[in-house]
């Protein structure tokens, strides 16, 4: 039988189960694009590639399976390349394919020609560069397995137009691999853990992104009650743990309740499951509970010891650890320890914004939550709103909380928000984001209006880039340079223009009843809501500070 290289490409989606995919058409992918129509695989025209990457993102951090994303040669695969090392950094499975020049042509700096495989490769899990036809049968089952296996991320395959064309004599399709199954942790090194847990008197859990990309969420629920063991998250982690639990302490570092960092501080025993130990989280890592054992349980070999020394560590999957642990732990209870943590919450609680002004950042978080669904998935930009969000949303369920941890990345919230959107398409989706973020990426609306999702994009607009402006405020002496917008715009007037329901909250008689009433109304919306320039997050690790040194309000406003 023969098959060309596309067609190879559309049997290796569908053996895949991928039923949607999304992208930008170019002439290195038009081939592609074509045998796509006859497909029955749905594709979502993104309105810039950098979209595409992130709505497969959301397909994929919702799902927790590889998404695709498709791209043209040159400058289709330069504008993915945020996109794709988002992923990597923040661990998300997803497949990218981009068209390629000729083969003929490659090294000639031939039209969009780009040299995409040596671009991707830092940023990537792992890229593949396409010879010949055949090379695909294998290549794509292996991409899908890599970028779902292990420390999940994303695999980029290249292939030139000519090998989309090419016919291939086949005797078998893409078969799916079987992904290594995670190993079985040590006995011997399994008691060794239970007892430091057992025989610590001021145990805390730290959590990660990897409690939720492996499914552990009830087993690390397991493990704190068992053991009345507090639990911090970071912000991958969030959701990983109820927040409504009586031994959730919250997000620690930089921007974490003040009283986590302190209890930190007490800490005899740090117990790291699918954690990087990165800065944002530590602070000042020589000064990071520096009298504390750590127990480190990471499927990344390189994450192992990589920052902070661990007593002893599991590269495993982390679920699988659990599961073999809660076989062997006895029950404890901790009341001197819980006693101490009462203290400490009561003593360095969160700031409370005034419930009387409902533009008030944290306010306003508390009042989304509490119209939204409990199951609402929640997507942010990067900046102040997603700090204020971390800080105040109640994240009660695992992959409802996606934001960009690693890169940090602006423009992430609202493509991701569609991509989630199309992976639950019966759930409840909100974009946060700021004035700021929301431009970079803000030609998605077009999409949405399109699509016509269920998804809120509520703008918390203080006309500048706020987290820049606070850290010009604090550490460069008001030196405000570049951080503010002289032409603030109305991006209710721009929804609008987009084809989507909008409002602004600005000059609103009942604002909490007109914002309650966009977010429960079915249908996409955009929500433009004025917020003070001079509002800070707080409290703050100052860049390059120890986690007990946080700075708040109070303490900026003292001469």
């Amino acid at each position: 039988m023969k098959k060309t290289g596309a067609q190879i490409i559309i049997d290796a989606l569908r053996m895949h189960s991928i039923d949607t995919v999304t992208g930008i058409p170019g002439g290195s992918s038009l081939p592609l694009y074509d045998e796509l129509t006859r497909s029955g695989i749905r594709h979502i025209l993104a309105r810039h590639e950098q979209g595409a990457g992130f709505i497969a993102q959301g397909m994929a951090r919702v799902s927790g399976r590889a998404a695709v994303c498709l791209a043209t040669s040159g400058p289709g695969a330069t504008n993915l390349v945020t996109a794709v090392a988002d992923a990597k950094k923040d661990s998300i499975p997803m497949v990218a394919i981009t068209g390629q020049v000729p083969t003929s042509l490659i090294g000639t700096d031939a039209f969009q020609e780009i040299d995409t495989v040596a671009m991707m490769r830092p940023l990537a899990k792992a890229v593949f560069a396409v010879t010949e036809g055949s090379e695909l049968i294998d290549i794509l089952p292996r991409a899908f397995t890599l970028a779902e296996s292990g420390r999940q991320g994303p695999v980029v395959i290249d292939v030139p137009r000519d090998v989309q064309v090419e016919e291939v004599e086949i005797s078998r399709a893409p078969a799916p691999l079987q992904a290594a199954c995670p190993g079985i942790p040590d006995r011997e090194a399994l008691h060794e853990m239970q007892q430091l847990i057992e025989c610590s008197e001021r145990p805390v859990i730290f959590a990660g992104g990897g409690i939720i990309s492996s499914g552990a969420s009830g087993e690390l629920v397991e493990l704190a009650h068992l053991q009345d063991i507090p639990v911090s998250l970071s912000l991958m982690g969030l959701g990983a743990f109820p927040a409504d639990d009586d031994l959730y302490l919250g997000m620690l570092g930089m921007h974490g309740a003040r009283y986590t960092n302190m209890i930190m501080e007490e800490v005899d025993l740090i117990i790291a499951l699918g954690t990087r130990f990165d800065d944002r989280a530590t602070g000042r890592v020589r000064d990071f509970c520096p009298d504390a054992k750590v127990i480190h349980v990471d499927i990344d070999p390189v994450e192992i010891d990589k920052i902070r020394k661990s007593h002893l560590h599991f590269q495993a999957d982390v679920r699988t650890t659990l599961r073999h642990l809660l076989q062997i732990i006895e029950r404890k209870e901790r009341p001197r320890w819980r006693k101490t943590i009462k203290g400490l919450r009561a003593s360095h609680p969160l700031p409370n914004g005034p419930v009387e002004n409902p533009f008030d950042p944290r306010t306003l978080i508390k009042s989304i939550a509490s119209f939204a669904d409990r199951d609402a998935i929640i997507t942010t930009d990067v900046g102040q709103h997603q700090m204020w969000t971390a800080q105040e949303y109640p994240f009660t369920i695992p992959r409802t909380f996606l934001t960009s941890g690693g890169l940090g990345t602006m423009g992430f919230g609202l493509p991701t928000a569609i991509g989630a959107a199309l992976a639950a398409p019966d759930r409840q989706v909100i974009c946060i984001s700021g004035d700021g973020s929301i431009q970079m990426n803000i030609q998605e609306m077009a999409l949405l209006a399109e699509l016509n999702l269920n998804v809120k994009v509520i703008i918390m607009n203080n006309a500048s880039l706020g987290l820049v402006r606070q850290q010009q405020k604090l550490f460069f002496d008001g030196n405000y340079s570049a951080s503010s917008f002289n032409m603030p715009l109305d991006f209710a007037a721009l929804g609008r223009n987009f084809g989507l329901r909008s409002i602004s909250l600005h000059g609103s008689e009942e604002p909490m009843r007109d914002l309650a009433n966009m977010i429960k109304t079915p249908g996409p919306c955009i929500i433009d809501i004025p917020v003070c320039p001079d509002e800070m997050v707080f409290p703050m690790v100052p860049p390059g500070g120890a986690n007990k040194e946080m700075i708040d309000a109070m303490e900026v406003k003292k001469p």
